[in-house]
């Protein structure tokens, strides 16, 4: 959830230990180009390389505003044309509204690389977007705005729980991350960057259902097992989903001003009590 995705850490949840993951030896799996050093992209630029994946990532202000504790597990920062060259693998992990302004790089991809796209649409931070507010789904909007078909994933975790809460493969309670694709061999390659980051990589279907994990769905942010995530994505009303997400936007606005940052479990807590 990219609202409460920005809630900060509290002091009861503990840093990430990527020593729980051994990093297998040998050449990398993939390699990788990360666009984007926010909550979430901050994350995979550390779970990816510990998962022996080559990572390069780029921001928008250049390599050397990249903070060096994101490189620790043998990412490399480079520029964004360096960060989309010969690679396997492109993640979109950038505001929404900026998605449109990278069309250029993705021109020059190669048909079969994967292109992953993280972000969420919310008016009230993006602006508004005419189509979407018309009823498109976000994943095909973004497809138009970059000529290209996206595998949706990593959108509808919340940073501190994509942070803190993975666990290895079969263990009891493990969050499930939806992943959603028009071509199933891409969704197979984002699924399995899923289980790599630590959690369960569950299969959404095509990006026409896509909007079943959009922002205030009930398979949005609100940590579900693989076993919950099918009855919670058949669930969503794709009608109620706009209201919803605006009020949850607006919820946490009104608790930032206040002066009261909400912390990670509060941002859990609403995003069950409006999604489910």
């Amino acid at each position: 959830m990219l609202v409460p995705n920005g809630l900060r850490r509290t002091r009861w949840y503990r840093a990430p230990n990527f020593t729980d993951f051994p990093k297998p030896k040998g050449p990398a799996l993939m390699k990788i180009g990360l666009l984007g050093t926010g909550n979430i992209g901050r994350t995979l630029a550390r779970k990816l390389p510990a998962a022996g994946h080559d990572l390069k990532i780029a921001n928008s202000r250049g390599p050397d505003t990249i903070d060096a504790d994101m490189l620790g597990q043998g990412a490399r920062a480079v520029t964004a044309e360096e960060a989309l060259a010969d690679v396997d693998v492109a993640i979109l992990s950038i505001p929404f509204n900026a998605l449109p302004k990278i069309k250029h790089l993705i021109d020059t991809l190669p048909e079969d690389v994967v292109v992953i796209d993280t972000s969420n649409y919310y008016p009230g931070r993006d602006g508004k977007i005419a189509e979407i507010d018309a009823g498109q789904i976000e994943s095909e909007w973004v497809g138009e705005q970059i000529g290209r078909s996206v595998v949706k994933a990593w959108n509808a975790i919340g940073c501190d729980s994509f942070a803190t809460k993975a666990k290895p493969k079969g263990a009891p309670r493990r969050i499930a991350i939806p992943v959603a694709g028009d071509r199933k061999d891409h969704r197979e390659v984002a699924i399995a960057l899923v289980e790599d980051t630590g959690f369960d990589g569950y299969d959404a279907g095509t990006l026409a259902g896509s909007w079943r994990q959009q922002p205030a769905a009930p398979a949005y942010t609100t940590d579900l097992t693989s076993g919950e995530m099918g009855p919670a994505l058949a669930a969503a009303e794709r009608d109620r989903l706009p209201m919803r997400r605006d009020l949850t936007f607006a919820l946490v606005m009104e608790r930032l001003g206040e002066g009261v940052p909400p912390d990670a479990e509060w941002g859990l807590k609403l995003s069950r009590a409006i999604n489910m």
